[in-house]
């Protein structure tokens, strides 16, 4: 029996899958499939039904899968020990960072260098995207979270954590005037901005030139929970994260406007070296842990 064979058996327990337990485990269909034919001709009993809903779980597999998940757990227990038994890394890292530290992950993230490298210390610093890319440019941080559309940049690392979707909130009152304006109407309207090099600047900019308009700035913002509180407050439209913009329109602080959707990418951003630092790498693990 191996690590890996109980690796896949929860991840198909979980994903109830085969394709996406394949892809959770970096393998292949047929590899998961051998795989779980190989455990449960070693356990001798049968651990999944194929069924319609997918696969599920035998009253024996759901038994087992309380104890492959202690055996996993134990195991990850013993690798931290021996990391922190050979002196794994220390040290200070500067991490920049955008946006709500809960829909950053930032917590999970803390949690598993705590477990795993208790000598790695984090000091965040916030500020918006462009600004943070230029410190790491300049080695005035060590890596950082940022939103941009870009692919790659010259001399960092650049890895895609997650899309974002953006969207524009419009006051209450506004949209109870007019509930389905125009985007000339809604061009028209007061704006909440952001400063320039922030992400949500960059998409207002371009919603702005798209229809042939320059935006000009008024009330300004310096993040986007502050944008969120603006527009609430009836101070003018602002471009929000569809999942934040959604939240504030059921919780009944303004209303979202259909007429536009923009996207992005919530990436971990950190200078391209060889022989990266070992507190980089641990926290770059700790980081695409945290993120799946």
């Amino acid at each position: 029996m191996e690590l890996y064979q109980l690796k896949t058996f929860v991840a198909i327990a979980e994903e109830r899958s085969l394709t996406r337990a394949a892809e959770r485990v970096f393998t292949s269909p047929p590899a998961v499939s051998a795989q779980i034919k190989a455990l449960e001709d070693e356990l001798g009993v049968k651990l999944f039904d194929r069924t319609s809903r997918g696969m599920v779980l035998t009253e024996a597999g759901a038994r087992l899968l309380e104890e492959a998940q202690r055996t996993l757990a134990s195991a990850g227990r013993m690798r931290s020990t021996a990391e922190q038994l050979r002196g794994a890394a220390k040290g200070v890292v500067r991490f920049g960072t955008v946006g709500d530290p809960v829909a950053l992950r930032l917590g999970q993230t803390f949690l598993t260098l705590a477990e795993r490298h208790p000598q790695i210390t984090l000091q965040l610093q916030q500020g918006v995207s462009n600004d943070l890319l230029g410190e790491l440019q300049r080695n005035e941080l060590d890596c950082a979270y940022v939103y941009t559309d870009r692919a790659d940049i010259e001399g960092l690392e650049l890895r895609r954590l997650c899309g974002i979707e953006l969207a524009v909130g419009l006051p209450l009152p506004a949209a109870g005037t007019n509930p389905s304006p125009s985007r000339d109407e809604v061009l028209a309207m007061p704006w909440v901005g952001t400063p320039t090099g922030c992400m949500l600047r960059t998409h207002l900019d371009a919603l702005f030139t798209s229809a042939g308009r320059e935006y000009r700035e008024g009330t300004m913002a310096n993040s986007e929970r502050v944008v969120r509180s603006l527009v609430a407050s009836g101070a003018g439209a602002g471009i929000l994260c569809l999942d934040n913009a959604v939240q504030a329109e059921r919780s009944g602080e303004l209303t979202v406007w259909n007429g536009w959707r923009g996207h992005t990418w919530l990436c971990w951003v950190a200078p391209l070296q060889p022989g990266a630092p070992d507190v980089l790498d641990a926290v770059r693990g700790a980081v695409l842990e945290a993120w799946g």
